[in-house]
């Protein structure tokens, strides 16, 4: 592997010193250039465990990958920056960037096509190196080695000039990010303070920072004052540099640079940091003669898990909160980087067992959240919210962490947190109360959605029963149903649901806006907390086994949008991304653990390897390497919160995992083939998991292997892994059958329910509560425009009202289109564009027709000669989703029906870089005149603009209306 190098002497003998546990020290075999390849987006630079810093080169300022700051493949620096994310799909940080140099400074970068004439410098590939808590390059346009080490909340930067050259750094505050303020001071010709406060992923992100050099420098700044450089003159040699950061004030940057002061001793600060990684990698023992490709991947997975949350507090406990003013952390520290949506699947389970007493800080950090900014976090970076993704994860991590006896928070003041999540109106959450799920028109990502916020319900059930708050425990076991208000019982999907009906035409291979980056299939099994449930509706433990079959079977094309995040397919189970994490183990529930070892074999020798680019998908704050630590080990919890670890053999013969308390967790696996017994403790187990108690209480667990067939572990129904719900079962909402949601003369609408005792009630009366309706008996024919609203009751318990309105469209025009819409953005259909219904701004509700790259041309037959006084179009703009008014629209229309002439243009003065969402009525003025058809063109933007992300892709345009009066 090109990147692997013989490690310096120093390292070399801190190695064989060995450590305290039994097995040999991983930390050597940490490689941390992988995942810097591919879009795995992670980092090389060193950090430590959790740390504050990430000090790391800067090699790509753009681009999804770029959001890391560095991609393998570049081989242009631009600096060396104190803060850099790990594995995300959204790029900040990159925070006080240093750029040594030689010869006349440069300002300005160079990035990203004039390195010469920029203070960027090409870099020797070939004398790249990395290791736990250490870089080194070589700048090989001025001959400059560099080295970089860290503590944790200081970076230490080595410089080798040489002589005869004058020698210089930059300091750059302006780098990558938009710069909102900033300051630079220089207390005396050795020192450097300033802060820097920006605008990116985090809209308003403060850092503090003090730099100490070992030698003394002459600074000269820029007129903006954003910019400074350092000049050290031509005698070359070596220079040192430790900058310390902080996010509370310049007294916060000055205490923790003297707390972590090095002294410019860079060997021992770079062997510090290599005993804090050796020792974090201690826990986790594997064989001595594993291979070396295996033991550096399963190395550097565990290391990653690292890497985030960050440490976000001082060295005198103080942070900035969610409400920007600064607090202290008591007995604890204050973390930062909360991506949960990843996380809470496998990263945070992981740390149940392996840190404990961090995961009762992170717990706390949520909870400051809380109380200091009104919410717990859901994208958290930097002490702002991204709301990035959708759910309120926290409470599965929170419930988790206290169901599994980490108890060093405040229960009650989580569950009132909890709560408070949950019963907000955002994201879909007001239709979400009231109708028991999300529909299309309610709020884009429905699906994913309704099935998210599902299971964050059954953790805050099952903590609520945990502290004895059975009402509320129960309230939100029922809410943690949602799921069975999409399931269709023809697809056996959970499918979209709007206007009361099942979205048709449907393919669950379509990635679109009712799901969160994936498809149907992606989220066909995303019940976990109801796994049990749900394969009773799919028809039983072999049909479950036969979907999942399926699942990693069928074609792994995609249709719709083309979406990044989708990779590592297998048939279209998709590891690059999470919502596919838990699949794999599901065989579990289905009697056939085999199965699951099975799949969960091929996916570790496919998407994890040690190259740069093995990482299937975006490391994602540590959620890809905590899957495969985990599935290495032969641990998953399907539904934090369930207190069950699924098992199966681990990935080499003996694996063990020590805790904080002491006690040691072994699995082995002996001989090779099927699985033919399982003991634990020495007693046989016929169970296919373990519970949380029994893993973190120790023991021995063995896999006895031998033969093609499987024995009976984890096959009879009491061995599976089973779901608790804590609510008696809801009555599903039915949903209605029709041609549409508009119709000209008469249409018919049929009513379904999922139970079969279910009787279902409707109205159309607006006032009448539809439980106390006609009961249904058979087809329902329409003749005028109508709201139906109607209710399934089982043993007199109804589920939720269902709305569904059914347009008649009572004027004889008739619209066609010169090319159809993108087939995402129909909005059900051309008679939308006549049908007088207004969408609102959010296009993603399906209420938009939309035109990739191309004019929308409408023309409407009136029927008959009518006077027409305006005409045109309703339209919109949402420029960060490429959708940009039209430059004009222009207006024909014909007496005849045949021959068309030009009746006017419009245009709009909307700016095109405009952040906000826009709809504007291109409206032509006209005379009154009889006319019998109108043409409406809007002239596409064209190629979206060189300013924006997307430079260069087909711009859309989205119609609502045409507009005729």
């Amino acid at each position: 592997m090109t990147m692997r190098r013989s490690l310096p002497a120093a390292i070399v003998l801190l190695l064989a010193a060995g450590t305290a546990f039994a097995a040999p020290d991983l930390a050597r075999d940490i490689d941390p250039f992988i995942g810097t390849g591919g879009h795995g987006h992670t980092f090389p630079g060193p950090t430590l465990p959790f740390g504050m810093v990430q000090l790391s080169p800067d090699t790509r300022l753009t681009g999804w990958d770029g959001c890391g700051g560095y991609h393998f493949s570049d081989d242009v620096v631009y600096g060396f920056s104190h803060t850099h994310l790990s594995g995300t799909g959204v790029s900040d940080y990159g925070d006080i960037l240093l750029m040594p140099g030689c010869g006349e400074p440069r300002w300005e970068n160079g990035y990203p096509d004039d390195p010469d004439g920029g203070y960027g410098s090409r870099f020797c590939k070939a004398d790249e190196r990395a290791a736990a808590g250490w870089y080194h390059t070589v700048l090989a346009d001025d001959g400059i080695a560099v080295e970089l080490t860290a503590t944790p909340r200081t970076g230490l930067h080595r410089y080798v000039f040489p002589a005869g050259r004058e020698a210089h750094v930059i300091i750059d505050l302006e780098h990558r990010d938009k710069l909102l303020d900033s300051g630079l001071e220089f207390p005396d010709d050795r020192t450097v303070a300033g802060f820097r406060r920006s605008d990116a992923w985090a809209r308003d992100q403060l850092v503090h920072f003090r730099a100490a050099f070992s030698r003394p420098f002459t600074a000269t700044t820029n007129e903006a004052g954003t910019k400074a450089v350092l000049a050290f003159g031509n005698a070359g040699g070596e220079l040192l540099i430790q900058v310390a950061i902080s996010a509370v004030d310049a007294d916060g940057a000055r205490a923790n640079l003297a707390a972590e002061w090095a002294d410019f001793d860079f060997a021992a600060t770079r062997a510090a940091a290599f005993t804090a990684w050796s020792e974090f990698l201690a826990p986790y023992g594997v064989p001595d003669d594993i291979p070396a490709a295996e033991r550096t991947v399963l190395a550097t997975a565990i290391y990653h898990t690292a890497i985030a949350p960050n440490l976000f507090s001082d060295v005198d406990g103080r942070y900035r909160g969610m409400d920007r003013q600064v607090h202290r952390a008591a007995g604890r520290d204050q973390y930062t980087v909360f991506s949960l949506w990843d996380t809470y699947r496998a990263t945070h389970p992981l740390f149940t067992l392996m840190q404990r007493a961090r995961t009762a800080d992170f717990a706390n950090t949520a909870l400051s959240h809380y109380v200091e900014g009104g919410r717990l976090p859901v994208w958290e970076l930097a002490g702002n919210e991204t709301d990035c993704m959708i759910g309120y994860h926290s409470v599965s991590f929170l419930a988790d962490a206290w169901l599994k006896g980490i108890h060093g928070f405040d229960a009650q003041l989580a569950l009132a947190a909890m709560r408070d999540s949950a019963e907000r109106d955002h994201f879909g959450l007001a239709a979400y109360r009231r109708q028991g799920f999300i529909g299309v028109e309610d709020e884009p990502e429905s699906v994913s959605k309704t099935l998210e916020y599902a299971y964050d319900d059954a953790c805050i059930a099952r903590f609520a029963r945990a502290l004895g708050e059975e009402e509320t425990a129960q309230a939100y076991g029922r809410r943690a149903q949602a799921w069975r208000h999409l399931y269709d019982p023809v697809s056996r999907c959970f499918r979209p649901r709007r206007n009361g009906r099942f979205l048709t035409p449907y393919d669950p291979r379509q990635v679109d806006n009712n799901h969160t980056e994936a498809n149907g299939w992606q989220y066909r099994f995303a019940a976990p907390h109801h796994m049990r449930e749900h394969m009773d509706l799919l028809g039983g433990a072999d049909a479950l086994a036969a979907v999942l079959d399926s699942l990693f079977t069928v074609d792994s094309a995609t249709t719709g949008r083309d979406q990044a995040d989708i990779t590592g397919r297998i048939g279209q189970y998709a590891h690059g991304n999470e919502p596919s994490h838990h699949m794999g183990w599901l065989y579990h529930f289905a009697g056939a653990p085999e199965k699951s070892r099975e799949r969960i074999g091929s996916i570790l020798d496919a998407f994890y390897t040690p190259e740069p680019d093995g990482l299937i998908g975006n490391e994602d704050c540590g959620q890809m390497s905590a899957w495969y630590v985990l599935a290495a080990y032969g641990l998953y919890d399907v539904a934090p919160t369930s207190g069950q670890w699924l098992v199966v053999p681990p990935r080499h013969a003996a694996m063990s995992l020590r805790f904080e308390d002491g006690r040691t967790f072994t699995t082995r696996r002996v001989g090779a083939g099927a699985v033919r017994r399982v003991t634990f403790n020495g007693r046989e187990l016929t169970r296919s998991w373990l519970s949380h108690d029994e893993v973190s209480g120790g023991g021995e667990l063995v896999f006895e292997l031998g033969g093609d067939e499987p024995g009976a572990w984890g096959r009879a129904e009491a061995d599976r892994p089973g779901t608790v719900p804590v609510a008696a079962p809801v009555v599903a909402a039915p949903w209605a059958i029709a041609p549409g949601d508009r119709f000209r003369g008469e249409t018919v609408v049929r009513l379904a329910a999922h139970d079969p005792r279910a009787q279902i009630r409707w109205t159309d009366k607006p006032h009448r509560d539809p439980r106390d309706g006609t009961p249904y008996t058979g087809p329902l024919y329409l003749e005028r425009t109508t709201e139906l609203r109607f209710v399934a009751l089982v043993d007199d318990v109804a589920g939720p009202v269902v709305t569904a309105r059914f347009d008649a469209i009572e004027h004889g025009w008739q619209v066609t289109t010169a090319t159809p819409p993108n087939p995402q953005y129909t909005a059900g259909g051309p008679d939308a564009l006549i049908d007088g219904r207004r969408a609102g701004l959010d296009w993603r509700t399906g209420g938009w027709q939309g035109y990739d790259g191309r004019d929308f041309v409408a023309t409407v037959d009136l029927g008959q000669p009518l006077p027409l006084r305006r005409a045109g179009a309703s339209l919109l703009q949402d420029m960060r989703s490429w959708i940009f008014l039209p430059r004009e629209v222009i207006v024909e229309v014909s007496a005849d029906g045949t021959t068309f002439r030009e009746a006017g243009r419009v245009g709009h003065d909307v700016p095109d870089a405009t952040e906000e969402t826009v709809r504007r009525d291109l409206v032509v003025e006209l005379d009154g005149s009889p006319v019998r058809a109108v043409r409406v063109r809007a002239v596409n933007f064209g190629p979206v603009p060189a300013w924006h992300p997307g430079a260069g892709g087909a711009s859309f345009l989205f119609v609502d209306e045409v507009i005729l009066q």
